[in-house]
C-alpha cells in the first residue's frame, strides 16, 4: 500500500494566503508524532479563491481542501491522515463525493496547465513521470525534420497566445527559412495585465513544459541559444526556472548534441526585466534583452528576419511554448478538435474583479463568456448584477452584459472592439463605473508609455485628464468627441501595440455605455454611484434617530442637529467622504 500523499499548493497566490505556515504546521506534525505520509509540494492549482489549498491522496481517492487554517490542519490531519476518516465540510473537491466547488472544473480541458498541481516544480523526475520530454524524444528518436514539426504546428492551428494571434507554425517557417547559422528562441514572460498571473503561475508550476517548447522551437529553426525573457518581480518564478534550467542540462536536454543528435546544440538563460509592461512588445523586449531601453523598433524586418543582436528570431509567450510538448506527443489533429474554425485549442483566463470563483480556468476556445463567468467563475459576488466584463489586459475592450453569449475565439472577441491579449478577463458588476473603469486602465497604460510615438506619449495623457475631469464632475460637453478623435489619432499613430491598443477601455465603454459618459457630463451623476465627487448624501428625516453617530464622525462637521432630533447634512462643505453612510445604523442616509 503507497503512503498517504499530503500536497501543499505553494504556488504565489498560496504562499501570499499562509500555505507556506500550512507546510511549515504539517512538516512540525509529521515529525514531533513521527506519522508516516509523504509531504510534498506543488504550485497554483487555478482555485485561487480557495487558497491555502492542501490536497491529500490515500488508498480510497483524492480530496482537495480549501481555505486551510492552522486549526483546520491540526483537525485534518487527525482524522484524516491518523484516522483515514475525511473531514468531508472542509473538502472542495474529491474524486469520491459530491462537493461545492465540482463546477469549477466542469467544462475545463487542461493543456497548458495539465502538470499544475499535479506535480513538485521543482522536480525534474515529476515532471518526466508525466510524459515530459517525450515530445522532444519522439522528435529525435523518429528522426522528425525540421519541416515536419513546423507543419504539425501550423497543422494544430495553435496562434499566440501573447496577444496578437499570429499562426505559431507560420511564425517558425518564416524562422526557418531565414539566411543564417545564428539564430535565437526567446519566450516573452514579461506581460504586465492579469493575464501575466498565468504566465507567472505556469513558470512556477511547471518551468519545464515551457523548456521542452522553446527546445523544440530551436529544433524546428535551427537556433542555438534561448532566453526567457521574466520580470524579475517573479522571483518564485525566476528561481523555478533557474533551477529548472539546470537540471535540464544535467539530464542532457539541453547543451550539446542533445539526446545524442549531432549538432543539435542549445542552451538558454533567464533574463529578467524590470517590469516595463512596453516590454511585452517583442521588439522592444529584443531591445531590453540587448541591454538598450526597452522600446519598440519599426516593422518589418520582423523579429523571424532580424531579431536579436539583428539575426533572426523566435518569440513566443508562455502559454505558447507550454502547448508544444502536448502537441507534438498527442497531434495536431487532436489538438485541433478543440475550438472553432480559426481558432484551435485551449485558452487559460486569470479571472478576477467581481466573481466568486477568482483564478485560473483553462477552457475550449468556443466557450461563451457568460459560461465562463457564471459556470466556472460561480457568478457574481454577493449575486449582484453582471455589468461587463474587461478582456484582454489593461489595453482590452470592455464587453457589455448583453454581449456575454459571445464565444471565446479571436475574432468574436476582436468583433467586440476588446481582445483576447494573454488571457486577463476581469468582471465588473452593477456598482462599477464604466468611466472610471476606462480611465482607470488609461492611467496604466499612460504611465507605461515608452514615450517614443508623440500620440502615444501626449495623446494618452490628454485623454486621461479628460476622463479625470468628467469622474470629478467637470466634464465639458465635447469631451466625448475629444476622446473619439484622439483615440482614433493614437491607434494610427503609435508604433507598437500598447498605442495602437490603449485606447481601447475608452472606445469600448463610450460604444456601450456612452449614457453614462453624458450623465456624468450634463446631469454630474454617476449612475453606479463611484465616483465620489458626483455623490450627493443627504439624511432621511423619517427614518433619522438623532443618535449623533454621524455627526460625531464628520471630519467637515457639515452636519448640523440636536440629539434625538433628526440631522441635516450642509451640502456646500460636505467632502462627500461617505463615513456618515457607513456608520448609520437606521439606513436614514441615501445616497444618489
Amino acid at each position: 500500500m503507497e503512503k498517504t500523499k499530503v500536497i501543499v499548493g505553494l504556488g504565489s497566490c498560496g504562499l501570499a494566503a499562509g500555505a507556506g505556515k500550512i507546510y511549515d504546521e504539517l512538516l512540525r506534525i509529521k515529525e514531533a508524532d513521527n506519522l508516516d505520509f509523504e509531504l510534498k509540494k506543488t504550485s497554483c492549482i487555478g482555485m485561487c479563491f480557495r487558497e491555502p489549498l492542501v490536497e491529500i491522496i490515500d488508498e480510497t481517492g483524492s480530496y482537495l481542501y480549501g481555505d486551510v487554517s492552522i486549526k483546520k490542519i491540526d483537525e485534518i490531519v487527525d482524522k484524516h491522515v491518523v484516522k483515514f476518516s475525511p473531514v468531508k465540510e472542509y473538502v472542495v473537491l474529491s474524486d469520491q463525493f459530491d462537493t461545492p466547488d465540482r463546477s469549477y472544473l466542469e467544462g475545463q480541458v487542461k493543456i497548458t496547465l495539465r502538470n499544475c498541481g499535479y506535480i513538485d516544480p521543482e522536480s525534474i523526475e515529476e515532471y518526466e513521470n508525466r510524459n515530459g520530454y517525450q515530445a522532444i524524444k519522439k522528435i529525435t528518436q523518429e528522426k522528425i525534420t525540421q519541416q515536419d514539426v513546423i507543419k504539425r504546428v501550423i497543422d494544430s492551428g495553435l496562434r499566440g497566445r501573447g496577444g496578437g494571434g499570429f499562426p505559431t507554425g507560420l511564425k517558425w517557417k518564416f524562422a526557418n527559412n531565414s539566411p543564417g547559422n545564428e539564430k535565437y528562441v526567446i519566450c516573452n514572460a514579461d506581460e504586465g495585465d492579469p493575464g501575466a498571473f498565468m504566465d507567472r503561475s505556469v513558470l512556477e508550476g511547471d518551468p519545464h513544459s515551457v523548456l521542452e517548447g522553446m527546445i523544440i522551437a530551436a529544433y524546428a529553426i535551427g537556433a542555438k541559444e534561448g532566453v526567457i525573457y521574466c520580470r524579475a518581480e517573479y522571483p518564485l518564478a525566476v528561481k523555478r526556472l533557474n533551477l529548472a534550467i539546470n537540471k535540464a542540462r544535467e539530464k542532457g536536454y539541453l547543451g550539446k548534441n542533445i539526446l545524442g543528435v549531432e549538432d543539435f546544440d542549445f542552451n538558454m538563460f533567464v533574463k529578467e526585466g524590470a517590469g516595463a509592461f512596453v516590454c511585452g512588445e517583442e521588439t522592444a523586449l529584443i531591445a531590453s534583452v540587448e541591454g538598450e531601453r526597452g522600446m519598440p523598433r519599426r516593422r518589418p524586418p520582423f523579429p523571424a528576419v532580424s531579431g536579436l543582436w539583428r539575426k533572426p528570431t523566435n518569440i513566443n509567450n508562455v502559454e505558447t511554448y507550454a502547448n508544444i510538448p502536448w502537441i507534438i506527443l498527442n497531434g495536431p489533429e487532436r489538438y485541433a478538435r478543440y475550438g472553432t474554425e480559426k481558432s484551435k485549442g485551449t485558452k487559460v483566463f486569470a479571472l478576477t474583479g467581481k466573481i466568486k470563483n477568482g483564478g485560473l480556468v483553462e477552457v475550449p476556445m468556443g466557450i461563451t463568456i457568460k459560461e465562463i463567468i457564471y459556470k466556472l467563475g460561480g457568478g457574481i459576488i454577493n449575486d449582484k448584477k453582471f455589468k461587463a466584463v474587461q478582456l484582454g489586459g489593461p489595453s482590452g475592450g470592455c464587453i457589455p452584459e448583453y454581449l456575454s453569449d459571445t464565444i471565446v475565439d479571436y475574432d468574436s472577441v476582436t468583433a467586440t472592439g476588446a481582445i483576447m491579449g494573454s488571457g486577463g478577463m476581469v468582471v465588473m458588476d452593477e456598482t462599477t463605473c464604466m468611466v472610471d473603469i476606462a480611465r482607470f486602465f488609461l492611467d496604466f497604460t499612460q504611465k507605461e508609455s515608452c514615450g517614443k510615438c508623440t500620440f502615444c506619449r501626449i495623446g494618452t495623457k490628454r485623454m486621461l485628464e479628460i476622463l479625470t475631469r468628467i469622474t470629478e464632475g467637470e466634464g465639458r460637453e465635447g469631451d466625448i468627441e475629444k476622446l473619439e478623435e484622439l483615440a482614433v489619432n493614437i491607434k494610427d499613430g503609435s508604433l507598437c501595440g500598447l498605442g495602437q491598443t490603449a485606447p481601447n477601455p475608452v472606445l469600448t465603454t463610450l460604444k456601450y455605455f456612452r449614457d453614462e459618459y453624458e450623465a456624468h457630463i450634463r446631469d454630474k451623476k454617476c449612475p453606479a454611484l463611484s465616483c465620489k465627487k458626483l455623490l450627493t448624501y443627504e439624511i432621511i428625516a423619517d427614518k433619522c434617530t438623532g443618535c449623533l453617530v454621524c455627526k460625531k464622525g464628520c471630519p467637515t462637521n457639515a452636519i448640523l442637529g440636536e440629539k434625538k432630533q433628526p440631522h441635516f447634512i450642509q451640502q456646500d462643505i460636505c467632502i462627500k467622504c461617505g463615513d456618515c453612510y457607513a456608520k448609520c445604523k437606521f439606513d436614514a442616509i441615501k445616497v444618489y
